[in-house]
């Protein structure tokens, strides 16, 4: 919760008292105007350097001869506040406020011993009476009213903020705390319907009941707003976020397409509802791969997305899925605009693999040798390949060299052994052959163990 900012508050020589007194003499009444008036500026001196004992020491003379001088009082009620001694702070703040009902400062005083307390349910009253000096108090009283957990009564001011002042960030967020509760969404959806009514052209009030309706399964009323939406601004890139969504479902692939390519260029649209949209595209094309080229063009829009490379995650994706011929695709976009990746380049040789492209991967793996000498499972690549294109000597060479690298990963150390037993009997040493098996076969057993 925010509090408005407190203005610094003089009262000024208007609260000098005037003592009038009947038979009294004019050197008397001088005598004790000036006994007032210095300990009264006294106290304030002491309370700018922060010695409050001593200005409330100076007041409480003051209040000797002025009983009921507001001025004595509110600086009382700065001064024990200011001590954080909240209880005689808020008395003497609401004296004066018993004394002079428009009497803002005072107010606020008990405002602030409320706040300092966090006692939001006195608060609420002596915010409601601020509310009558400064509009701006309201803030105060959402805040307020989510704090003490008034739901009903903070929606219903966020709503009339939202329509006489306009949105805010943290009014919305306290509305969509308060919509999580579904006791809250049936009156919140009529006042959106109300302010479609009102205000047409109002794009924030359409996307808020479709997310709405969408939340609550009423796909039907979402397509019926998000279509209203649509008409009333055609140029709304959120209503293809929806009318996207509702394609899809529909299997209507052309129009999803077409609202796709609305939103990803859309600078108004989230990153994230972007990718949410793209993910959902590319589950889509698994079904219906006529729709692949849009995937693709789908994938340019994010070129110079930092945060996320689509090209390896699609990749990925189709990896995991084993459909090789797809991750490679991919994987060989996202290389040639990164090809520091070296994670994309390993799956890259591993889906050539798959695809028993071996001179690919023979290839890819020495390239990569080159930039990346001390990571053995490219030398394991590089071997692998070698052995199922014949070269044996090289095969030999690259696997020897590799294994040296091999460091506390057993089971690279297995497979290096494995593909040297390989190599061996393609060079017809059956011997070495069978050492480096028994190896690779005491590894595995110790690995079980």
């Amino acid at each position: 919760m925010k509090k408005n900012a407190l203005h610094t508050f003089l009262f000024g020589m208007i609260f000098v008292p005037t003592l009038l007194m009947a038979q009294t003499e004019p050197e008397d009444v001088a005598s004790v105007q000036n006994e007032f008036e210095n300990n009264f500026f006294e106290s304030l001196k002491q309370k700018g350097i922060e010695n409050y004992d001593k200005a409330i020491e100076s007041l409480d003379k003051c209040l000797v001869l002025e009983p009921a001088n507001a001025a004595v009082l509110f600086e009382l009620g700065k001064n024990y506040l200011a001590q954080k001694k909240y209880p005689t702070a808020y008395s003497y703040f609401e004296k004066v406020t018993q004394m002079n009902p428009k009497n803002r400062w005072a107010w606020v005083g008990m405002y602030d011993v409320c706040y300092d307390t966090q006692d939001y349910n006195k608060a609420i009253p002596i915010v409601e009476k601020l509310v009558e000096f400064k509009e701006s108090y309201k803030e105060d009283l959402v805040s307020l009213y989510m704090n003490t957990q008034q739901y009903d009564r903070a929606l219903e001011l966020i709503n009339q903020l939202n329509e006489t002042i306009g949105k805010s960030e943290k009014r919305e967020l306290y509305k969509a705390d308060i919509l999580k509760d579904a006791k809250y969404q049936s009156a919140e959806k009529f006042n959106l319907l109300d302010q479609l009514k009102k205000y047409p052209k109002e794009e924030s009030n359409y996307i808020a009941l479709i997310y709405m309706y969408s939340q609550s399964n009423q796909e039907e009323k979402a397509l019926e707003i998000a279509q209203k939406l649509e008409k009333e601004i055609p140029a709304s890139d959120w209503a293809q976020v929806s009318l996207f969504k509702f394609h899809l479902n529909n299997n209507e692939g052309e129009k999803a397409v077409k609202a796709m390519n609305i939103v990803l260029p859309s600078k108004k649209i989230d990153a994230k509802i972007k990718h949410r949209i793209l993910n959902e595209f590319l589950i889509f094309t698994t079904s219906n791969p006529q729709f692949e080229p849009d995937l693709d063009k789908a994938i340019a829009y994010f070129n110079d997305d930092k945060n996320v490379d689509v090209a390896k995650e699609i990749g990925k994706f189709y990896f995991m899925k084993s459909e090789w011929t797809k991750a490679k695709k991919y994987f060989e976009q996202q290389i040639k605009s990164h090809s520091e990746d070296i994670e994309s380049q390993k799956l890259l040789l591993q889906s050539y693999i798959e695809l028993q492209d071996f001179s690919a991967v023979a290839k890819k793996a020495d390239d990569l040798i080159q930039f990346y000498p001390t990571q053995p499972d490219l030398y394991f690549y590089s071997g692998l390949a070698q052995n199922q294109l014949q070269n044996f000597k090289k095969a030999k060479d690259v696997l020897e060299a590799g294994l040296d690298f091999v460091i506390d990963d057993i089971a690279l150390e297995i497979n290096f052994y494995l593909q040297l037993s390989e190599t061996f009997q393609g060079l017809g040493d059956l011997k070495k052959k069978e050492t480096y098996f028994a190896k690779a076969n005491d590894l595995t057993k110790k690995q079980k163990k």
